[in-house]
């Protein structure tokens, strides 16, 4: 009889819950940033054809997004390279949406107004995933500063 005690699934499930918080966070941040992404697009529509306010909305939401997701998702100062690298890391879900608003308007003959929301849902585990990766790795030191 083995009478190890190893952390099988209630390891991985305790490594869960100690990340239920920041995900929580990066929820509310996501809604925030929904919010302000699906506002400013439905105003640039008014002045701009759908795909550019599409793509002037996430510019703008990006910005906020970064700063919330670094003060508040997870709790890291901001640094002009992190803020150089996020957009890098939000590129599968700029492409996912991009395409998916093409392809539910133009494809599909969704109304313009709907399919961004439609197409942001499907790229939503991706950038968790990146944006983590992305604000919290700890940079490489270079050789002069040992």
């Amino acid at each position: 009889m083995n009478d190890d005690i190893t952390p099988g699934p209630v390891g991985r499930r305790e490594s869960m819950v100690a990340a239920f918080p920041g995900v929580m966070r990066f929820a509310v941040v996501g809604v925030v940033n929904t919010t302000v992404y699906y506002g400013s697009y439905l105003l640039l529509r008014l002045v701009v054809p759908y795909i550019a306010a599409h793509l002037i909305a996430i510019v703008v939401a990006m910005v906020g997004s970064f700063l919330l997701n670094c003060y508040w998702t997870f709790r890291t100062p901001p640094t002009w390279r992190k803020f150089a690298l996020f957009p890098l890391g939000n590129l599968v879900n700029y492409v996912v949406t991009t395409v998916g608003v093409v392809a539910l308007v133009d494809g599909a003959g969704m109304d313009e107004r709907i399919a961004p929301l439609v197409a942001a849902v499907v790229a939503i585990p991706f950038t968790f995933v990146l944006s983590k990766k992305i604000l919290t790795r700890t940079p490489v030191p270079s050789a002069g500063t040992r």
